[in-house]
């Protein structure tokens, strides 16, 4: 049996190992995959993994042998899963390795807005403290998390696990999510409407998915609902977000500030108006990407292609 990955890289630059995979087949990895190989790169193989390597209908209707695409992620936007369906290939993908990882980023960003420990750090190796008349200084407003009240469009893993960690830190927290589960309440987390959560968050993270009716969540329309300094985080998907409302929004002291780890077009375009924006974070989608979590995708991976081997699929994206 012929397995292909066609962007290993992101996942494994060399401080994991794919034995797994080797056990099972007869594996090719490759660290990337342009558009104009894709096609070669799959042909002949019945098993291919793909990160963010488009796999569309037309490249699926040329690999007559492929039998399972398996995703390196937790999102497939990537692949054409009706087509793959009308095909008889199963398409899986990996739901929950990135929990904790991401939570804890989720914290990482929120903190960095409150305190720029970064820049802070930067300007005293200048010399700006040792220059400095008075014993302290700091050149941000330096902000206090306790009673301050965390909003969370979309509470599913990930969102509950960063609430979890927002919690642990005195905060409160107002979920908004299409399906409700009414245990997860407690006296300092509960659900609210997306129009309250807007108008009583000071500091709003986006956990949803991308669909038609998530895609620019984050407006001009949406923030003009919200307090006046709040903060933004999104370490989701970075078409959830206007970026150029968002933009317009900080340079106008609306949103006191925002941090992003991903962004429309990834890698990011040198004209993204968030590039210039006032009190930007942006990181280069990286909160899924520690080692510990990373080991968790190549098992569940693994384990992805085990069972479908065995004929039973598991987290299968187009039943």
């Amino acid at each position: 049996m012929k397995i292909v990955i066609l962007d290993g890289y992101t996942e494994n630059p060399g401080d994991l190992s794919w034995e797994g995979f080797e056990r099972l087949g007869e594996l090719t990895v490759y660290d990337r995959t342009p558009a104009d190989k894709i096609v070669e790169r799959m042909k002949g193989a019945e098993i291919v993994y793909t990160n963010k390597t488009p796999i569309s209908r037309e490249t699926i209707a040329q690999c007559p042998e492929l039998k399972f695409i398996g995703v390196l992620a937790t999102g497939y936007n990537v692949i054409d899963t009706a087509a793959a369906k009308e095909a008889g290939v199963v398409v899986s993908n990996i739901p929950t390795y990135g929990t904790d990882a991401v939570g804890q980023y989720v914290i990482a960003l929120l903190l960095e807005l409150c305190h720029h420990v970064g820049e802070h750090s930067d300007c005293v190796k200048k010399g700006d403290w040792t220059n400095n008349q008075d014993w302290c200084f700091w050149n941000y407003p330096l902000v206090e998390l306790a009673g301050k009240t965390m909003g969370i469009i979309g509470f599913g893993r990930i969102g509950q696990r960063a609430a979890k960690n927002a919690e642990a830190l005195g905060m409160k927290i107002l979920a908004y999510d299409e399906y409700q589960n009414k245990e997860l309440e407690t006296e300092n987390c509960r659900y609210a409407s997306l129009d309250e959560l807007l108008a009583n968050s000071d500091i709003i993270s986006l956990h949803c998915p991308l669909f038609p009716s998530t895609e620019g969540i984050i407006n001009k329309e949406t923030i003009a609902k919200m307090k006046d300094g709040v903060k933004i985080i999104n370490t989701s998907r970075g078409p959830l977000i206007v970026e150029q409302d968002l933009a317009d929004a900080l340079n106008s002291g609306k949103v006191s500030g925002a941090a992003v780890d991903v962004v429309s077009t990834e890698p990011i375009k040198m004209d993204n108006p968030l590039l210039t924006a006032k009190n930007m974070i942006i990181t280069p989608h990286i909160a899924w990407a520690p080692k510990e979590s990373r080991q968790r995708l190549m098992n569940i991976a693994v384990d992805n292609l085990e069972k479908f081997l065995d004929g039973a699929p598991q987290n299968v994206v187009n039943k």
